[in-house]
């Protein structure tokens, strides 16, 4: 249950410890107020579980939960190690509580608590998708309000963001998230574990023209999302020339990104045009991307055209912190605890947790398939 709690320093520049366990990452990072008011990363460790998952093509609960248990204490001290500082210079513990696989959010929320309870120091629990959300503003320093695109493995999203905890959700997918259709491309075309990272690569190999994918929703004024048309169009062509070659999954991967990277920019140029209208006296708006998929380069090519043609300044943050890591928590964190947003010792972990709570979900709602 958050609170609002006075604090004695939110006018000092604060730093915070940020603990992050919502999936296949162990990660914790600091992170400090600068002079300027922008944010310093002091460290950000983040330990990958991709081998422990390889072998199942994905990410199996029970061995993510466990592999946290056996390295949040080492990650934990390697950022403050990095850092150069002890939990004596700490302000605040920050851990991610949801949305995410339970038995992780269980070991971070756990740890930040008990790291808490021991110094005495505020805890601020930290919504998952706030992370990503807030990641431009760490990286950049930009302001308020701007627009967001969230594109990871559970999530892809089109996000008003108005002011920390101010969220409205403009567009979200009815089926599937493109990171979830990255890593089922990847499966379907025998590519080992992370999937998206591994189509990317195939994908620079192959002519992105040879298979007529569908764009899911284009040409739509809604802007809403769907992949499962695309991802069932994909199979359809790979069982055709099936057995494949090298070339084939080359052009396969190449022709499902370049279908993927239109339909984004195609859904986020109406976006921008939302926007405008919506705040026609903001000089030089913003575009920011969060999530894993943000990494990809090909969209983030896309998207910056997009944001060229229509006079807005595309916020791309480091590839580090497109996917999960400990800075982006601790950034919320930092700003909650500036806020005097703390939460009690039993806050909760969520399994899910929207961003924009008022908004009911789509996932499997509406219609699914593609217009080409």
């Amino acid at each position: 249950m958050t609170r609002q709690t006075p604090l004695a320093h939110a006018t000092t520049a604060a730093t915070v410890l940020g603990i992050e366990t919502s999936c296949d990452e162990t990660a914790a990072a600091v992170v400090r107020r600068r002079a300027d008011g922008g944010a310093e990363i002091l460290s950000n460790v983040v330990l990958s579980q991709i081998e422990e998952h390889a072998a199942f093509g994905g990410v199996v609960p029970e061995i993510a939960a466990r592999a946290h248990v056996e390295a949040l204490d080492g990650i934990v001290r390697a950022a403050l190690g990095d850092a150069g500082i002890t939990l004596g210079a700490v302000d605040a513990v920050a851990a991610t509580v949801g949305p995410g696989l339970v038995g992780g959010l269980l070991v971070g929320a756990m740890t930040g608590k008990a790291i808490a309870a021991a110094r005495g120091l505020p805890f601020v629990a930290v919504n998952h998708l706030e992370g990503h959300a807030l990641s431009p503003r760490l990286s950049d320093n930009i302001a308020y309000p701007y627009l967001l695109l969230l594109v990871s493995g559970g999530h892809s999203q089109i996000l008003l963001v108005r002011g920390l905890g101010d969220y409205e959700r403009w567009g979200t997918t009815i089926d599937d998230a493109l990171g979830e259709a990255f890593d089922k491309t990847a499966k379907l075309l025998s590519l080992p574990h992370p999937g998206g990272p591994n189509v990317e690569i195939m994908a620079a190999k192959g002519d992105p023209t040879r298979f007529a994918l569908p764009r899911p929703m284009k040409g739509e004024a809604r802007l809403d999302f769907s992949f499962s048309g695309l991802k069932t169009a994909l199979r359809l062509a790979a069982e055709a020339k099936a057995p494949l070659s090298d070339e084939d999954v080359a052009d396969l991967c190449a022709s499902f990104q370049a279908a993927c990277a239109e339909t984004l920019a195609d859904r986020t140029r109406r976006a921008l045009a939302r926007f405008r209208e919506r705040f026609p006296d903001i000089a030089g708006p913003v575009l920011g991307i969060a999530g894993g998929v943000g990494a990809n380069k090909a969209i983030r090519a896309a998207l910056a055209k997009e944001c060229e043609t229509a006079g807005f300044r595309l916020v791309a943050p480091p590839l580090k912190l497109c996917s999960d890591n400990g800075a982006m928590i601790a950034y919320a964190g930092l700003e909650r605890l500036e806020a005097g947003l703390t939460d009690s010792l039993d806050a909760p972990v969520r399994s899910r947790w929207p961003l924009d709570e008022k908004s009911a979900p789509l996932v499997g709602h509406g219609r699914r398939g593609a217009k080409a």
